[in-house]
């Protein structure tokens, strides 16, 4: 009778985190789809332009017009491709992107897992999807997509670096990895964040992540001008749409991550103003650097491949160690 129980309740609890797992990727898919939506509205806006008007009302239904499009297109796999490694490399770039986004935590209450050390967590898993990258490159037996694919090796490899270090000090301020006790150790005050102690580290954190989405000024693996559409040139329907969903669920991520790790997570700015829902505030927060993304790749010209490799290296790496140094020093005599 205990075993059934035990079984009962294994499969109750698979059941739940099942249904979760689903419901978090359907408002992952929900935030792509309108992100792109968002972001064409805000460019447009930018250049004097209209963007997306014509598909539903404003525009609404452009993204999921273009994703339906995606999906019946035909899916074609060039003759001279290694194509195992074609399948796997959309794959293998997406499936990280999502599953990194178990240990985020959006209030003290709403998160899928409750990790110790979920930054670490989040830090592995999307470090993978850079080999889906550059195995979609070299599978597609194309001199355009094979440059596309090592120009992102030496740039995800380049900028991960510092962009990990980066976050030491908040590591060293906070004790730990989990991130809902990174956000819980920031309550108070909107000068008890990260973001003012650790003001280096965020501007080193940013400028790396912008550079990990492959996105301008950074998106030389891609560089329609240079190389067609570098890595993805050969990949056309839903093989493509992987490659362009894991871009935008890393835009989520970076965006929560520095909401997390820097401003405060889900506490109002303000004690006074705790009476508003923490997921409120957020999102609020959370919007706020979506839309500082998208204004980057309106505003900002690509860099050059030197330039990208020389700012990685020579600037944001000591710059980072620098950081973690300084943090660790006025730990100590603050201790």
């Amino acid at each position: 009778m205990l075993t059934i129980l035990e079984e009962s309740l294994t499969w109750a609890n698979f059941g739940i985190m099942l249904s979760v797992s689903v419901l978090m990727l359907l408002l992952v898919l929900g935030f792509v789809t309108y992100a792109i939506y968002f972001e064409r509205k805000f460019i447009g806006w930018m250049q004097f332009r209209h963007g997306p008007t014509k598909t539903g009302p404003l525009g609404l239904l452009q993204s999921v017009a273009d994703v339906a499009k995606l999906l019946i297109k035909e899916d074609t796999i060039p003759k001279q491709a290694d194509r195992e490694l074609f399948i796997l490399a959309p794959i293998l770039t997406f499936v990280p992107s999502f599953t990194a986004l178990a240990t985020f935590p959006f209030t003290s209450t709403w998160h899928f897992a409750d990790l110790n050390v979920g930054l670490l967590y989040y830090a592995a898993l999307s470090s993978i999807s850079t080999i889906g990258i550059v195995l979609g490159g070299w599978a597609s037996n194309n001199k355009y997509a094979l440059l596309g694919g090592m120009r992102s090796a030496a740039q995800m490899v380049s900028y991960e670096i510092p962009l990990v270090i980066s976050v030491i000090g908040v590591i060293l301020m906070s004790g730990t990895l989990n991130m809902r006790l990174i956000v819980e150790g920031q309550q108070g005050w909107f000068w008890d964040w990260n973001f003012l102690p650790q003001l280096v580290g965020l501007i080193v954190f940013v400028i790396a992540g912008v550079s990990e989405l492959n996105r301008t000024p950074f998106d030389l693996p891609e560089a329609e001008s240079e190389l067609v559409a570098g890595y993805h040139v050969e990949y056309s329907g839903f093989r493509f749409a992987f490659f362009m969903l894991a871009e935008y669920v890393y835009v989520f991520a970076i965006s929560a991550l520095v909401t997390i790790l820097y401003f405060g997570g889900w506490y109002a700015p303000f004690p006074f103003l705790d009476f508003i829902p923490g997921i409120i505030w957020f999102l609020l927060k959370f919007s706020f650097f979506v839309f500082f993304l998208f204004w980057l790749r309106a505003t900002l010209p690509r860099v050059r491949v030197d330039q990208l490799m020389g700012l990685g290296w020579k600037v944001l790496l000591p710059v980072a160690l620098a950081n973690v140094f300084l943090t660790a020093i006025v730990l100590e005599f603050l201790r």
